[in-house]
């Protein structure tokens, strides 16, 4: 891997948090960049505090506070949830008169899992989040790349479609063998790597806990459990049902996206291009990649889909400054309305929808729906 991309819009978004706020938080799933973003900037010699390497993590857990408190600058802690009692302490540190050094925390997995972050440092640490490449960083020229390869850096950046679908390949079974455990999975690998493959066959679809506990033979709480702890480590994301009241029966049980492509790509066995074409998961796959585009774009705030019993839907609805927007997804180059679209629009009122497709023209195809090509989303959804 000798290419390196450079990731200006979330170095600038730490560069901000560091600037208003004593500790800055940067979550993301493991091997996603945060120590190569984090090692970017300027930190001081013994600075840099690794909680997975032996040494760091015996010296911060005899005296964290005689360590870190001896620190001026910026300081760096990787893998803050190997070490959750350090947050009392950072607590302390954040608090003095005047700031002898702020603090860069980086975690693999989110603030509910490690609730020491967003109780004991309330009000002192600010969340930044990264995930994998995203179109903005790898040019829309690589979109098709980035979707069969996925936002991994070393996967995207892989020689040839061997060695990416390797390193996936690799990073589920590290996951499987050493980071499950430590997430609160008592399941054994195979079974694990069975219950992760289902989920990858129900990509884009309704979760159903009952039916994954049922392949894995284990309890619905039991399977509820994992869902929890695969999107609290930022390997899924749970979708959440629009739930006001528009007089409608609505659909209340969340949707279910791998939310790395790749990572679905090698759960499905699917090595290259002309593979991940010809499965039939392959329209729901482009659904969650886009989608996953357009959450980059909006950057942290709440997101729904919105489906009813009576058959309307929309993939995506964000809310921004009090308007709602909508978002349909279509493997498509010739993109079309149709009449839950209409439907969806007039329930919730939709200050406009946009249909996203792989197409390279912006088009409007009906009034308040149109057609948005990949490449523009993040201008488009900037702009709400």
């Amino acid at each position: 891997m000798s290419e390196t991309l450079a990731r200006n819009q979330p170095r600038q978004a730490i560069e901000k948090a560091l600037g208003r706020s004593q500790i800055v938080a940067l979550l993301g799933p493991r091997q996603c960049g945060k120590t190569t973003l984090a090692r970017s900037f300027s930190v001081p010699p013994g600075n840099y505090l690794d909680l997975e390497r032996t040494a760091d993590r015996s010296a911060l857990a005899a005296s964290a506070e005689s360590t870190l408190g001896a620190l001026t600058g910026l300081v760096v802690i990787d893998e803050i949830q190997e070490l959750p009692q350090l947050f009392p302490t950072l607590r302390v540190l954040a608090d003095r008169e005047p700031l002898r050094a702020r603090f860069l925390i980086l975690g693999s997995v989110s603030p509910e899992l490690i609730r020491g972050a967003s109780e004991t440092l309330a009000g002192r640490v600010e969340f930044v989040p990264l995930g994998g490449f995203t179109l903005e960083e790898v040019s829309t020229r690589r979109a098709e790349l980035l979707w069969q390869r996925g936002g991994f850096p070393r996967s995207f950046l892989a020689a040839d479609d061997a060695d990416s679908f390797a390193w996936r390949s690799h990073f589920i079974d590290t996951f499987l063998t050493r980071d499950a455990a430590r997430l609160g999975i008592a399941l054994a690998p195979e079974a694990l790597r069975c219950f992760w493959i289902m989920l990858a066959h129900l990509h884009g679809g309704l979760a159903n806990a009952a039916e994954l506990a049922r392949t894995v033979a284990v309890t619905q709480a039991t399977a509820s459990k994992y869902i929890d702890v695969l999107t609290h480590a930022f390997l899924l994301r749970r979708l959440s049902p629009w739930h006001a009241n528009v007089r409608k029966r609505l659909v209340k049980s969340p949707k279910l996206y791998l939310r790395d492509s790749g990572i679905l790509h090698a759960l499905l066995g699917l090595r290259d291009p002309g593979e991940v074409l010809a499965h039939p998961r392959m329209g729901w796959s482009w659904e969650g990649f886009a989608l996953e585009q357009v959450l980059a774009a909006a950057g942290p705030g709440e997101a729904w889909f919105y489906a009813t019993h009576g058959g309307a839907e929309l993939d995506l609805l964000l809310q921004r400054g009090g308007r709602r927007h909508g978002f349909e997804f279509r493997f498509t180059d010739a993109p079309a309305t149709h009449k839950s679209m209409h439907i969806a629009r007039a329930d919730l009122d939709l200050a406009k929808l946009w249909v996203v497709y792989r197409g390279e023209r912006a088009f409007a195809l009906a009034p308040g729906i149109e057609a948005l090509p990949l490449q523009s989303v993040p201008e488009a959804v900037r702009s709400l």
